[in-house]
């Protein structure tokens, strides 16, 4: 009877440990690999960093990293530009996952980008999207936005960090915090507007970017 019972709680000990085992490398799995910055560092939600145009050998003009500027007569400094110097790092800026694991930025996560920067022309620093949703005209990037909150008043306010070759990313706008919202997802790029980079959506040629810390 003795044995028995020690055959049992060996057995159940067995099995505890394999399912134990088994739940932690699934959970490992089902994680997204963290973003990194180009010292090869894990990206923080408390910190800051610029996004600067990764190095490119077939682009001579690839620019700085990004700041905000007016629009056209007005003055007032709420769209998301990049600098046209490569000598100029731009504002830094705060990655704020919807569901923040141990304070690690994480790819392929909804998320908000949030400039280093106070409310100005009394809107917030927060990224967001003019027009998500009939993005297949002219979507810009500009602030306003708003922090958390998931969910269809959001919407535009959601992006995503995705890898873009060995060591570089590409910004997306591609939000799931809302199941039954009807979105249209593309990348970040760059289009020339009187001589300054502006930040739009588009499916052509995504902004290729690093991370370095503040």
């Amino acid at each position: 009877m003795m044995k028995a019972s020690l055959l049992f709680i060996l057995s159940f000990l067995v099995f505890s440990i394999s399912v134990s085992t088994n739940s932690s490398f699934t959970s490992a799995a089902e994680a997204p690999e963290p973003v990194r910055d180009v010292a090869g560092k894990m990206l923080r939600t408390d910190r800051h960093y610029y996004i600067l145009p990764a190095a490119n050998v077939f682009d001579k003009f690839r620019g700085g990293g990004l700041t905000l500027s007016g629009i056209g007569k007005n003055t007032c400094p709420a769209a998301v530009f990049q600098e046209t110097s490569e000598q100029k790092n731009g504002i830094p800026l705060a990655f704020l996952p919807v569901n923040p694991k141990k304070g690690v930025v994480r790819v392929s996560t909804d998320l908000n980008i949030k400039f280093a920067y106070p409310e100005t022309c009394g809107q917030s620093p927060v990224w967001s999207i003019d027009n998500y949703v009939y993005p297949s005209g002219d979507s810009f990037v500009n602030i306003g936005g708003v922090v958390g909150n998931p969910g269809p008043k959001t919407l535009s306010s959601w992006f995503k960090i995705e890898k873009f070759g060995y060591q570089e990313y590409k910004l997306v706008y591609c939000p799931a915090v809302c199941s039954y919202c009807k979105v249209i997802c593309k990348d970040v790029g760059i289009e020339f507007q009187n001589g300054k980079r502006r930040l739009h959506l588009t499916t052509d040629y995504p902004l290729r970017v690093v991370f370095k810390k503040a």
